[in-house]
């Protein structure tokens, strides 16, 4: 009887082991396989999320080339910047618009200079540095035209000196205080101007 069962048992545990090793093999290949498809599942699904969207760029782009066309035909916004074929003839414009603003508020030009260009700016900027002589009023007058200005003109940095001398004072008399002298309205300002806009010189 005890090796009846023992023959028995032993057929049970080589039966449960032929049948669970294949068993256990299998599930230690198909788990990596699964979970490797499951990832390419979602990589898919990604890829596919992604090709909608980039249908949809793709649909919008011949109405973004029309828009873009219409915007380089149009002349109107050309107005603001100076169409110059390059930044220096672009300041050589510059300079001659400054000059005639202030000889039309009835200033004098003692200077302008050319400042250099930042090679890194897109649309290039284009910069100048002038001095003026003139009254208040003329300053005023400059400042109004260039906020007026076509092409676009911004300033960057004003200095602002007087020439107002004050009168010599009169003789003093012993025994009475130095009243303060009168100053001499009579004088000018002279500003110095630092002032750029923008070239459309290679932005085309």
């Amino acid at each position: 009887m005890t090796a009846t069962k023992t023959g028995r048992t032993f057929c049970v545990l080589a039966w449960t082991l032929m049948v669970l090793v294949p068993v256990l093999l299998l599930s230690a290949l198909a788990w990596p396989w699964l979970d490797r498809m499951g990832r390419l599942d979602d990589a898919i699904g990604e890829g596919e999320d992604q090709l909608v969207r980039y249908r949809r760029l793709v649909a919008t782009l011949p109405d973004l080339r029309a828009e873009l066309e219409q915007v380089n035909k149009n002349d109107a916004f050309k107005a603001f910047y100076f169409d110059a074929a390059t930044p220096a003839l672009a300041g050589a414009e510059l300079q001659r618009k400054i000059q005639d603003l202030v000889t039309g508020a009835e200033g004098r030009l003692i200077s302008t200079q050319l400042l250099p260009e930042q090679k890194d700016e897109h649309p290039p900027r284009v910069r100048i540095r002038t001095q003026i002589q003139g009254s208040t009023d003329t300053l005023l007058n400059v400042l109004y035209e260039i906020e007026q200005a076509r092409p676009f003109l911004f300033v960057d940095q004003v200095s602002v000196r007087s020439s107002a001398r004050p009168d010599m004072p009169a003789q003093v008399l012993p025994g009475r205080r130095a009243r303060r002298p009168p100053v001499n309205q009579g004088g000018e300002l002279t500003v110095r101007l630092d002032i750029f806009g923008f070239a459309l010189g290679g932005e085309s």
